[in-house]
């Protein structure tokens, strides 16, 4: 069995574990240390058991559980050179004490049966990555934190059996909403920001074409979206489209305990 569990999904933090036969990765270890061992000792998963950790940028979110982490089990640490010097910035990581394993966007990595391939996304940070794992079972994508969906990127997902896509906000809610400074929602707004729902429908529909399976919306804004309305836009989109339903299925972000089977 090949299968993607979700620790963690939403803008407060993120953590991702793929498992195989013969392997287990972490994936942006987004919040606090003790939660994540929480999640694994759930799951029946020993903390030891796992192989590396991999990383798609440096935002709190998606690595606050890593200094800990890798100071109580030295890791190979997987992310490009860029992400690993804002690492080092923010952190206070250094090059002698982490196993530092560099990748270069758009590199390809064997780790037992699993292939992992990168590939840039447009986010504001140092060296933003999404994640293709391929199987002979097929090939899950890992896609969160991006203003908008380039040529690149969508080559690159077009062929993903299972995809878990970033579904942030709603466009009326994020308007509306009175905690964010207008500076912070031009940000989330801008080409290097965030997917709202509408824009992964519009992706949605382009997948649905070339015969996606399975959609799992993630990343959603506790304050901003809503499970509902997220899978509502999304599957809305697609029948209007006169498309085949792909099964889809948004991620809540305050029961976040999912496992995305291959």
């Amino acid at each position: 069995m090949v299968s993607l569990s979700i620790l963690a999904s939403s803008s407060k933090g993120n953590g991702y574990l793929l498992e195989t036969p013969k392997s287990r990765i972490l994936i942006d270890p987004g919040i606090r240390y003790k939660k994540i061992i929480r999640h694994l000792s759930d799951m029946n998963v020993p903390v030891e058991s796992i192989k590396a950790v991999f990383i798609t940028h440096e935002h709190t979110d998606h690595v606050a559980g890593l200094p800990i982490l890798l100071k109580k089990m030295p890791f190979p640490l997987y992310c490009s050179t860029l992400t690993w010097k804002a690492l080092k910035k923010s952190m206070g990581l250094e090059d002698k004490a982490v196993d530092w394993r560099p990748f270069e966007s758009g590199s390809r990595y064997l780790l037992d049966e699993i292939e992992i391939e990168s590939f840039p996304i447009p986010h504001d940070a140092a060296d933003p990555v999404g994640f293709l794992f391929h199987h002979h079972r097929g090939t899950i994508g890992l896609l969160t934190d991006l203003g908008y969906v380039t040529k690149l990127v969508k080559e690159k997902i077009t062929p993903c059996h299972t995809l878990l896509l970033e579904s942030n906000y709603d466009m009326d809610l994020l308007q509306a909403d009175r905690k964010r400074p207008w500076s912070v929602k031009q940000r989330i707004l801008s080409r290097h920001g965030h997917l709202s729902n509408e824009a992964t429908a519009s992706i949605a529909c382009d997948l649905a074409k070339k015969g996606l399976k399975k959609l799992f919306l993630a990343h959603l804004s506790e304050d901003c979206n809503r499970v509902e309305l997220a899978e509502t836009t999304v599957k809305n989109k697609i029948l209007s489209s006169s498309l085949p339903l792909p099964h889809v299925q948004a991620i809540d972000p305050l029961k976040p305990s999912l496992q995305i089977v291959l």
